[in-house]
């Protein structure tokens, strides 16, 4: 079963296969392919037949891996994250959140950080030694920290720690300088339009998601499959500037935020004489905007983005943001 496919991925992972350490730092913007390259390492690290491009898919520990069961890998995420990409919590975690007792917890906890490091003094199960995936790292707070640095510094036995992240100045400075640290390489645009096209977003699309994705392509091809083809995206700033709610009303509140910062950027580079980065010219408003309207509107994004994950009320959350869009859009009439 091949795991890691896009190529930019694949070429990281061969190089760090070579070289030696017990603990690495992934860093780099997000939607980088953090997180492939991390459980691609601890894949390599555990597989009965390794090579050096990484670990061969076939043997019981890829399968293991491919089925979240295998008895050798801690996984560490935010409990929604766990749930969202399908790997198991925690029998208590889980029966908490059932239970209705708390939600899914959108920080790594210092309960499972415990139980990691209780695994990590434990024999190995099938004499391949351990590995300990840690994302996002910098969901990990202080307490939460400080409990994986001893262990970290002097690991017991063959366990190894891949943390990534792209957030890497929010992480504790004692847990960065115990890592050997790997920036993610962005992937060449003609490369990650290749990649696109075989899974299917080809041509013109494969290009306008690509940019909507600020040349991130494993975002891109999300953008796809979640329906939001490359037409809605162009069409973005003329519903907006017409005050459209329905063209964000089934985004999550911090997507939407996300999706207004990208064009409330582009605006400003072109206003500054720059080019745009997310959006192509063509869709975007033909005369120059107000700068100081443009800045007020970058603020009050800014504000908004501390706030979108616990809105007190996401619908008119959504149409605030539409609505301060739709004044900015049309502020140099």
């Amino acid at each position: 079963m091949a795991v890691v496919t896009a190529p930019w991925i694949a070429r990281q992972l061969q190089a760090l296969l070579a070289r030696r350490g017990h603990a690495w730092l992934l860093q780099g913007p997000s939607g980088l392919g953090q997180f492939e390259l991390a459980l691609g390492l601890a894949r390599a690290w555990l597989c009965d037949q390794p090579t050096p491009q990484g670990a061969c898919g076939q043997c019981a520990s890829c399968h293991g891996i491919d089925v979240h069961t295998h008895a050798d890998l801690a996984v560490l995420m935010p409990e929604a994250d766990m749930i969202a990409l399908g790997w198991p919590l925690p029998e208590k975690a889980q029966a908490d959140i059932d239970d209705k007792k708390r939600k899914p917890s959108k920080d790594i906890r210092v309960d499972a950080m415990r139980e990691t490091v209780e695994f990590a003094q434990r024999t190995s199960g099938r004499g391949r030694g351990k590995a300990v995936l840690v994302y996002p790292a910098e969901r990990m707070n202080a307490i939460t920290a400080n409990a994986l640095l001893k262990t970290l510094e002097e690991p017991p036995g063959d366990v190894r720690f891949v943390l990534a992240t792209d957030a890497a100045h929010q992480l504790l400075p004692t847990i960065r300088s115990r890592c050997q640290s790997h920036t993610l390489a962005w992937p060449d645009p003609a490369e990650a339009l290749a990649w696109l096209a075989a899974q299917g977003v080809a041509g013109e699309e494969g290009a306008a998601l690509l940019r909507a994705a600020g040349g991130r392509p494993a975002e891109a091809l999300a953008l796809a499959q979640a329906s939001d083809r490359a037409r809605r995206w162009a069409l973005l700033p003329r519903a907006l500037a017409r005050g459209d709610t329905a063209a964000l009303a089934d985004v999550p509140l911090p997507e939407a935020v996300a999706r207004l910062q990208k064009l409330c950027h582009d605006l400003m580079a072109l206003r500054v004489g720059g080019a745009p980065r997310f959006f192509d010219s063509a869709d975007l408003p033909s005369g120059p905007l107000p700068l100081g309207a443009l800045t007020r509107w970058w603020q009050q994004l800014a504000q908004s983005a501390r706030t979108a994950e616990h809105p007190l009320n996401a619908g008119l959350a959504t149409e605030a943001l539409v609505s301060a869009a739709r004044q900015a859009l049309n502020s140099g009439r």
